[in-house]
């Protein structure tokens, strides 16, 4: 008896910010974004008597659960402690989380594990959810009811898969593919690189710094939202035009933007190294996600590439190679155990909207 479900991790390719409810209310967001071959998975299990166990391959996070016993959780289980709570699951069940990328790196990753989960145990209690209704739960358990300063596009880019622009505002997201030819497709997969720099960071404090800059209307970080914003428009125009070079010089230009949005989005080494990333060939790139550590992302012409692995790997980072990946979360496997019905304890009501099977 075993479910695994995975959701993709992903890369922002234009309009970094501009997906956080307090920007994207007031102005309207809009972001290019990918996902990328490296996965959170979700394992279930039955369990031993009436618990409810969820064990994270981070040796640091361990939860047990009685079924009418409250949680002692770790931090690091937060987010998954929420969506346990939410399915209200009170028979035996073990939840085993794994990632392929570390957390607070930049590539989405907590969205990512809200996405497998809810896929999977909403398909455990017999709710074959599709990729709007995990995304919306997603969003509505970890900005709602955790009051994470975190945007939106994480969980619709692990939901839905593939290369989008993904739009936000007051009445809602919009997801759409990018209308781009498989030759540039292909070309921009292998141009794309993404070196680890060997740290992760706290995304909540840089990016509850730009929240709290957009609700009290900071001119700056409202003019840098609406100049990264219109990079991204460029960029989306860029790729589908087939134009990578254009491509490449816009992405610098929005990281240039960016990293004066706020306080610790960088820092001098992250600044060398992608410095020295230009000076070697690169033509643009970006620290993912927040910012102030993680992963550095580059676009670079091939016959460049090995002049900037080689200066990246004598500055200490680690090139992770990746291919685009087109599916979004999905449940890789259901082995050997009979659908349950979902319990009327399970709520899946949102404000303003209920998700249930089919819709």
């Amino acid at each position: 008896m075993i479910l695994i479900a995975r959701a993709p991790a992903r890369i922002n390719l234009g309009g970094d910010g501009t997906d956080l409810p307090a920007y994207y209310e007031r102005h309207g967001g809009s972001v290019v974004s990918a996902t990328i071959s490296y996965y959170v998975y979700t394992i279930l299990t039955p369990g031993p008597s009436h618990d409810v166990q969820i064990i994270s391959a981070d040796p640091r996070a361990l939860c047990h659960k009685s079924a009418c016993d409250d949680l002692l959780w770790s931090d690091d289980l937060r987010l998954p402690k929420a969506i346990t709570y939410h399915f209200n699951l009170c028979e035996g069940l073990t939840v085993f989380l794994a990632s392929q990328v570390p957390p607070g790196t930049g590539l989405g990753s907590s969205g990512s594990v809200a996405v497998a989960m809810i896929k999977a145990l909403a398909f455990w209690c017999g709710l074959d959810l599709g990729p709007r209704q995990v995304a919306e739960l997603a969003c509505y358990i970890e900005i709602e009811k955790m009051a994470m300063p975190v945007g939106k596009q994480d969980q619709y880019a692990a939901a839905f898969g593939g290369l989008n622009c993904i739009e936000f505002s007051r009445d809602g997201v919009s997801v759409e593919p990018l209308r781009v030819s498989p030759e540039t497709h292909d070309a921009l997969e292998r141009g794309l690189m993404l070196f680890f720099t060997g740290g992760s960071r706290q995304s909540s404090t840089i990016l509850q710094r730009q929240k709290q800059a957009s609700q009290q209307g900071d001119g700056d970080t409202v003019r840098a939202l609406e100049t990264i914003k219109e990079i991204g428009l460029e960029i989306r125009a860029a790729l589908e035009e087939g134009n990578l070079d254009v491509f490449g010089k816009l992405l610098h230009q929005s990281w240039m933007e960016k990293r004066h949005l706020t306080e610790g989005i960088t820092n001098p080494f992250l600044d060398q190294c992608y410095q020295t990333a230009r000076d070697c060939g690169a033509l643009g790139g970006k620290v993912t996600g927040a910012g102030g550590g993680g992963f550095l992302l580059l676009y670079c012409p091939e016959d460049c590439q090995k002049a900037v692995v080689d200066a990246m790997t004598t500055l200490g980072l680690q090139y992770w190679p990746f291919s685009l990946d087109a599916k979004g979360v999905q449940v890789m496997e259901a082995v050997s155990w009979s659908r349950q019905h979902a319990p009327h304890h399970v709520s899946l009501v949102m404000e303003g909207s209920r998700v249930g099977a089919g819709e």
